[in-house]
């Protein structure tokens, strides 16, 4: 049981970088070059690299090459739910922070 454990864990390190959820956020309409992937993010393709990779090896996302391009994709779509909760769950801790001020301007 703790090898499952051990191989969720895994997939969430994956992306839990600022950039790597940055990354998800992008393709979650759908297939992008890594030379559009590195523009909208905002960082070098170098860096970058580094970054889709981790996310590769984990299963996160795959790639496939289209002449001197480097395409990437989600791999698992229901990936993108998780990221739609950890939005929700920011929103309801900012919603409780909003409730908390409240109370004490009272």
């Amino acid at each position: 049981m703790m090898d499952l454990y051990e191989k969720q864990a895994a997939i969430a390190k994956a992306i839990a970088h600022p950039i790597r959820m940055a990354v998800l956020d992008y393709l979650k309409d759908g297939e992008q070059c890594v030379c559009d992937i590195a523009e909208i993010v905002g960082t070098e393709r170098t860096n970058l690299s580094k970054h889709l990779s981790v996310m590769v090896n984990a299963g996160v996302l795959t790639s496939r090459k289209d002449g001197l391009n480097v395409m990437y994709r989600v791999k698992t779509p229901c990936l993108l739910g998780f990221m739609d909760c950890i939005k929700e769950c920011l929103k309801v801790q900012a919603e409780e922070q909003q409730q908390l001020l409240r109370m004490l301007n009272e």
